[in-house]
């Protein structure tokens, strides 16, 4: 109710509430007797199987007082709880406080689980099988979204299983990625390089990691790459982790190596975005699941 964007539709509501509850009552109340020309035992002429005959008798005394008493129950619940519009009730109930004081019930009850590895350092976390398993239904639950149940990733989502990082593959600096998020961004150099310089530079781009590529036309983007490109990701393309700009030069591509993957990147640019956790996840879980994840690429399960 809290949602509504006017409080025309907070009265509307209780407006049906109120009047629905007054019209059953009246209409107990003027059903209650029969007319005085209707006897207990008038026949309403309605017959079925033969015998089984309808008389217009007088609801039962029991039923009535039930009745009743459902609709002073209505009106007290209404009183209490919300239930009348954007009226919160006398004592303040909520769904979001009920699951919020069933959240920290279970999470007190999680810290003692979590409490002896909180001690240990991450990487010993990581090589621990319990706390893998932990941590991997925690990867399960809130980063296979993006970066899939086995971790390898997808388009525009990193490969965790690696040792090519963004950010620094530290245990600190995972820890830090899950807990503040990350944005990184890849500007848009339309305004500055033109389609075909753009696919001159995608192709010198392309011979920093060893795919093929048309020398003649990478020697023409070289320029431009040292003049445009290196201030984030180096001269020689190795990139620059405190930008989060990835390194060029290697086998793994975010967005595909292709000539006009790279071009799409040049001239329209890339927003990567990884939310933060903080607010989430407890303290206990970041670290688990930093275990987790720094356990990908250094500490990998048996057949992994």
């Amino acid at each position: 109710m809290s949602d509504f964007i006017s409080d025309f539709w907070g009265y509307y509501i209780a407006a049906i509430a109120l009047i629905g509850i007054v019209w059953c009552v009246w209409l107990l109340f003027s059903q209650r007797r029969l007319p005085k020309s209707v006897n207990a035992a008038d026949d309403t002429g309605h017959v079925w199987d033969g015998d089984l005959r309808e008389l217009n008798n007088p609801l039962p005394r029991w039923w009535m007082w039930m009745f009743l008493l459902a609709c002073i129950f209505s009106v007290v619940y209404l009183i209490l709880y919300p239930g009348l519009g954007s009226y919160a009730g006398v004592l303040k109930f909520s769904t979001q406080g009920e699951l919020a004081a069933h959240r920290n019930a279970a999470e007190q009850a999680q810290r003692e689980i979590y409490a002896r590895y909180m001690k240990m350092d991450v990487k010993s976390v990581a090589a621990d099988p319990d706390a893998r398993e932990i941590g991997q239904r925690l990867f399960l639950n809130y980063c296979a979204q993006c970066h899939g149940s086995d971790a390898r990733g997808s388009r525009g989502f990193p490969n965790l299983t690696d040792n090519d990082w963004l950010y620094g593959g530290e245990p600190d600096t995972i820890q830090q990625t899950i807990t503040k998020g990350r944005n990184g961004m890849m500007p848009s150099l339309a305004g500055a390089i033109d389609a075909k310089l753009a696919g001159d530079t995608a192709q010198y781009v392309r011979s920093l990691s060893g795919v093929a590529y048309d020398p003649i036309r990478a020697a023409r983007g070289e320029s431009t790459f040292k003049s445009t490109c290196a201030a984030c990701h180096g001269a020689s393309g190795k990139g620059n982790q405190a930008l989060g700009a990835p390194n060029l030069s290697d086998s793994v591509w975010l967005y595909g190596s292709s000539e006009g993957a790279i071009v799409e990147a040049i001239l329209k640019g890339h927003n990567g975005h990884m939310p933060a956790h903080e607010e989430i996840l407890t303290p206990e879980r970041i670290r688990m699941l930093t275990a987790y994840v720094w356990g990908l690429s250094n500490n990998p399960p048996s057949g992994q």
